[in-house]
């Protein structure tokens, strides 16, 4: 195995990782961006795809990934802070999390995405129309209801175990803490609702919106 390693924008480059093979791309790829790194890793028996950056440009690889049916690539994740698909996945920092990208061990997980084609790999968040507005409208997780009516919004999050995701309503602080429903499907219908997948913000609101797990899972380096 010959790991290749996308340093997204100006994401710190650990030591672990100067003798691989690495590539400079923007902080969020475009699917172009990915296309030198699968010619490089694509006669690898066991391809393996770093990513140096944020959960955005994270996401962005495993969507390639998935809508390129190469979710045989095992992918690993080397954030320089905490973030929330680190939270997550229980994944680790810097340069404790490049040694894991390139000695770890890859576990099949559950592979969230939206209608879109959008994989999900820390947190979405659904607002109302007007920033961080009120929510209108319903949400389901399999067959049981979320809300129904007005809330603050809404938070999905994917899990590393089967069904694959959980999600809550949004609530103020001193409304104590969240209820969490989990399931492999949350449902959204709504007049209005802005969604930010994994700190990238829809330019447009939707009136609906469904986040799922894949058929395929992926393959996520882990510690051994």
């Amino acid at each position: 195995m010959v790991p290749v390693v996308l340093k997204c924008g100006n994401a710190p480059l650990p030591l672990a990782l100067r003798s691989l093979d690495v590539l400079n791309v923007p902080a969020l790829p475009d699917k172009d961006d990915f296309d030198e790194a699968f010619a490089k890793i694509e006669t690898s028996e066991k391809p393996r795809l770093i990513v140096v950056g944020d959960d955005a440009a994270f996401a962005a690889a495993l969507t390639r990934l998935m809508r390129t049916d190469r979710l045989h690539v095992e992918l690993a994740y080397v954030p320089e802070e905490r973030t929330d698909a680190t939270h997550a996945y229980a994944l680790r920092t810097g340069s404790k999390a490049a040694t894991i990208a390139v000695s770890g061990v890859a576990r099949p997980t559950p592979l969230i995405r939206d209608d879109a084609g959008i994989a999900l790999v820390g947190e979405a968040l659904v607002y109302g129309s007007e920033h961080a507005g009120e929510l209108i409208g319903e949400a389901y997780v399999d067959d049981e209801r979320l809300f129904s009516g007005t809330v603050p919004g809404m938070r999905i999050v994917p899990t590393p175990e089967l069904p694959g995701l959980r999600a809550t309503v949004d609530k103020r602080r001193w409304f104590g803490g969240h209820r969490w429903l989990t399931g492999r499907a949350v449902q959204l219908g709504s007049p209005a609702a802005v969604l930010t997948r994994d700190g990238v913000r829809t330019p447009r609101s939707v009136k609906r919106s469904t986040f799922y797990r894949h058929d395929q899972d992926w393959l996520l380096v882990c510690a051994a």
